[in-house]
Order: C-alpha cells, then structure tokens, then sequence
C-alpha cells in the first residue's frame, strides 16, 4: 500500500472515531494560520478538543458514505459548511469554554493587501514621525496634517479602514511607515454543530438570561398570531381561556346567570362601600407612617437650634 493511501485511510478512520465520540464540533476558519500556531491550539486544547482537518472533497464523501450507510442523517446539516479552508474541532466539553481558548491563541500581523479587513482600523491623531517630504501621501488618503517641528503630524483621528472593507496597498503602505500591525490572525469560529443543528457561534456570547428572554419574546409573538387567525397553539391556548372566562363573566353580570366567580363580582358592584373599610383602614395607617417622618424631622430641626424650645416659646 502506498504512503499517500495509508495516511487517506487513516485521516478516514480518525474523522469517523471523531464523529462517533463527540457530540459538538466547532466549524473554524484557518486563513492565515501557520502551523507553529496550529500546534499551539492544539496543546492548549489537549484533553478538552481534538482538531481535524483535512481536503474538503474527502471530509464530503466520508460524511456521505456515513449518511448513506451508517444512516447517519444529521450529518447532512455539516455538508454545506464543508467549503474554503476551515476544520473541525470536537469536543465534549463546554461549547464557550473551548471557543474561548481557541480564538485566545492568535497573533498580531500586518495589513494584507486584497484581504478583508477583520475590525475597524483608526488612526490615532498626534506626530507621526515621518519627514515633511511625505505630506503627498497623506494628501492622497485624504488625511488632514500639519508640520510641527520638521515632522508631519496627525490634526485628527483617521478612520482608515472598515470592517470587512478589502485593504489596498495604499492602506498597507499607510500602516507599514506608522508601524501598526491592526489585525490578529488565528483561527475564526464561525459556526456550532450540535446534535444535528447547525448554528452561528455568535449564539454562544449570550448568556442564560438572553435565550430566555429571545425564547418568550418568540412565544409572545406565536400566541398574539394564533389569537389573531383563531388557531389554538400551547402558547396561546391560556389566553383563549382567560378571554373566554372574561366573555362568560361579563354575560352572567348582563343575566341572572349566577357561579361563584360572577357572584363576587356581582356583590361588588352592587354595594362597593362593603369592600372599602379594608381599603380604608390600610389607607391611614400607612398616611400615619408617613407623617409621623416630617413630625421627626422637625424634632431634630429644634433640638438643633439649642435647647428644644421652638422659636414661640
């Protein structure tokens, strides 16, 4: 068996036992990794993550022959992110915790030119260092300056490049005499596979309290459209109950229909007076609380002016 088939079979071996044992896998992008870098996340992963990467054609038809043998179905959510230079991380462990020590392992670089630009890029306003000769420069990029003491100096911070902007050999040449090395490079995760869904992994920045308040929010919506067109759904099956019951009330106060429930409001608004001498009695005590403050207040105010005589004594 040739050396090229033995290591084929073993990475298909390997992406099979991966699959087979880890329930999460973490898409990452690998542009611009090197492999000294590579190796570091690879250390700083052992025993929480495995990482396998390989030809994107191979990861497709080992993926393909699991699906169609080993009836593997949830595997087809993976197949459409199978494209550009990325690999699999698995793992068992917290989603988060893996992400976080992934993409803590990256390295500052240098401006490409024809690359997208990874975060917004400023510069700051102040001396530059450079000589009055390469005020044409700035000029070009539409960068006010002036000369102070026989240096070009920045008048004011400089929005050089956006996010997702492509950089230009104007902006790289720009960056290389300011000595800015603006971008990081390392690996990017940019989507979650768990138990046959596939998610961005920007999901994973939300805390507990975010889902929950997303996931009502969604329920809020799907009972106010299932009021609305009278389709009966769990999220709305409450409020038809209450509307119903709120119905039934207001028929049996018009009637004579006589329940419980309606009884106690029907003896309410007959004679309201009988429900106010709990409202009532409630009502000055907390009055007496409140102006038995200003009562103590204007103690202390004559304690202070000496003696405790008020000035009408």
């Amino acid at each position: 068996m040739s050396e090229r088939r033995l290591r084929k079979e073993k990475f298909v071996e390997k992406l099979k036992s991966a699959i087979a044992e880890y329930k999460n896998v973490l898409v990452v992008g690998v542009d611009n990794v090197g492999s000294s870098q590579m190796q570091k996340v690879r250390l700083a992963l052992r025993g929480k993550a495995i990482i396998v990467m390989g030809k994107n054609t191979l990861i497709r038809k080992i993926m393909r022959d699991m699906i169609d043998g080993e009836k593997m179905t949830k595997l087809e959510a993976l197949l459409p992110i199978v494209v550009g230079n990325m690999g699999f991380v698995f793992t068992n462990s917290s989603l988060p915790e893996v992400r976080k020590i992934i993409l803590e392992n990256k390295v500052p670089a240098a401006a490409k030119s024809g690359s997208l630009a990874q975060a917004d890029v400023f510069i700051p306003p102040g001396p530059t260092g450079l000589d009055p000769g390469q005020t044409s420069f700035f000029q070009a990029l539409n960068i006010a300056t002036k000369i102070v003491k026989g240096a070009i100096e920045i008048t004011s911070e400089v929005h050089l490049i956006k996010k997702g902007e492509k950089v230009t050999l104007s902006h790289v040449a720009m960056l290389d005499k300011m000595k800015v090395r603006p971008f990081f490079y390392g690996f990017q995760v940019t989507d979650v596979y768990e138990d046959g869904v596939v998610y961005s992994a920007d999901i994973l920045d939300m805390n507990q309290d975010a889902l929950l308040a997303k996931f009502f929010s969604g329920v809020k919506r799907l009972a106010a459209i299932s009021l609305a067109i009278g389709y009966p759904t769990a999220a709305s099956v409450s409020h038809s109950i209450n509307n119903a019951y709120k119905n039934i009330l207001a028929i049996a106060l018009e009637t004579e229909i006589s329940f419980p429930e309606a009884d106690k409001f029907r003896d309410y608004l007959k004679n309201p007076g009988a429900f106010a001498p709990a409202a009532s009695a409630a009502a000055p005590a907390a009055g007496g609380a409140k102006a038995a403050e200003p009562a103590k207040k204007s103690s202390s105010s004559e304690e202070s002016m000496g003696g405790g005589f008020s000035m009408f004594d």
